[in-house]
């Protein structure tokens, strides 16, 4: 027996229109949360037109012109602002009968491609019984009708399978949302061996590690640790009612464990480095689970995972940013502070789920709201940007000039620290000039 795809209502109308609207063809993105019972589609997004198709006022008429790059960087940029326990579940066309017999295969294609992209930027495995099908979507303009298959990405052979695709009322109101704030202190050295200091793959690996000692962490929900079978709810009042207003909001502390125990001894290794990078501060984290019967391990699984990601993100939006600014072939960074970008949210109309996005102090609304409507296809008002984490200034004490010649010979290379400073939930970066021959000796967990 196939999967059943439980769709929000309003999705079948915003995929009517894109129809009538745009010819011959359509792909987007479905978006969702997969649970071993059944998934949730709450959102459907139309990928952007490239700017020469702005210009033109024209859409490719061959499903081979499709440019599955574009598509692939478009879910990519969508998975940044989905909250935990939402995902990409899939991709969907609306071509005209012409071209429907080759959709299935297009399809197919995309599904890969997109999961290909995403699983490379993750810094969490999916558990053995995790869901690995996908839907595929396909429309035809003239005729309205809708097929939906599933494909396992975890198998490259895989073949479709056929899926139920079932719209239904009020769908995106019904979510729990689990609320915390998590303290953040990783020391992430640089090998006096590593090559120019290559910043941002030095700042995956120190997160990659980080991210076990998140797995690995106590949760605590609503100052209760719960066994993992048991059902989120138990013991609470289940709130109802299809109204924003109506979301049952859990909150959640975060113990991460000093030691891992006898089983896991760590080994010391004593490393010569030139440099470290410091993320020092707290995130504001989010994730939403449907409310049918969910288990407490599925709701702290979609939270651990916001934790992760949310960190890991803003560190490459971080890169992404210098480098349009400043170039790729920028090494050494001399003495300076970058400011992370900050955590916000937005609601979905009609909806108990707020999406997430990211913005850099000198960000103005409206730059959100573009963003929100390039890559969400959705209207945003100002007054319902809601800001998570507040900004503050960090001072960065700097070198004296008065250091003797000895010290200054010492002082020979510079590099980025990104330091992350709590006011609020503040996000901080900052990078200082270190003693390259001065050896530092750190301490790693195999």
């Amino acid at each position: 027996m196939g999967r059943t795809y439980f769709v929000e209502e309003a999705i079948g109308q915003y995929l009517s229109d894109l129809s009538t609207k745009l010819k011959p063809y359509v792909t987007g993105l479905l978006i969702g949360q997969c649970s071993p019972q059944r998934d949730y589609v709450i959102r459907a997004v139309r990928t952007p037109p490239k700017e020469e198709e702005k210009e033109d006022n024209i859409s490719p008429s061959k499903l081979a012109s499709i440019d599955e790059e574009w598509i692939t960087t478009h879910a990519s940029q969508v998975s940044r602002m989905l909250p935990g326990g939402l995902l990409v579940l899939g991709v969907f066309i609306i071509a005209t009968p012409e071209l429907s017999k080759d959709s299935q295969n297009a399809l197919r294609k995309l599904i890969f491609s997109v999961e290909k992209s995403l699983t490379k930027r993750r810094l969490w495995k999916p558990a053995e019984e995790e869901v690995s099908d996908r839907a595929a979507l396909q429309i035809c303009s003239a005729t309205k009708k809708v097929v939906c298959r599933t494909y396992d990405v975890q198998d490259p052979k895989s073949s479709a399978k056929p899926a139920d695709w079932k719209y239904q009322s009020a769908l995106s109101a019904s979510w729990l949302a689990l609320d915390c704030t998590v303290n953040v202190n990783i020391h992430i050295p640089l090998l006096a061996t590593s090559p120019n200091h290559d910043l941002e793959k030095n700042t995956k690996n120190g997160l990659n590690r980080w991210s076990k000692q998140i797995e690995d962490s106590v949760f605590l929900i609503n100052g209760q640790v719960k066994d993992d079978d048991t059902e989120l709810l138990e013991g609470q009042k289940k709130l109802r009612g299809n109204t924003q207003s109506s979301t049952q909001f859990s909150d959640v502390k975060v113990l991460t464990q000093l030691s891992q125990g006898s089983s896991h001894r760590s080994t010391a290794t004593v490393q010569v480095c030139s440099a470290s990078i410091n993320l020092k501060g707290a995130v504001k984290c989010r994730a939403y689970i449907h409310n049918n019967k969910p288990k407490v391990k599925e709701a702290v699984q979609a939270l651990k995972r916001d934790i992760i990601n949310t960190l890991s993100d803003r560190c490459e939006i971080l890169f992404e940013d210098l480098i349009i600014n400043e170039g790729p072939h920028k090494k050494n960074f001399e003495r300076e502070y970058h400011v992370l970008p900050q955590r916000l949210f937005v609601p979905v109309a009609g909806s108990s789920v707020m999406l997430s996005d990211y913005k850099f102090g000198d960000e103005a609304a409206g730059e959100i709201q573009e963003r929100f409507v390039e890559m969400l296809d959705q209207s945003v008002q100002a007054e319902d940007i809601y800001i998570a984490e507040e900004v503050n200034t960090v001072n960065i004490c700097p070198v004296t000039d008065n250091m003797d010649d000895t010290q200054q010979k010492q002082v020979t290379k510079a590099t980025l620290l990104l330091k992350l400073q709590q006011n609020m939930g503040v996000v901080i970066a900052a990078a200082v000039a270190v003693f390259a021959s001065i050896f530092s000796f750190n301490y790693f967990s195999d």
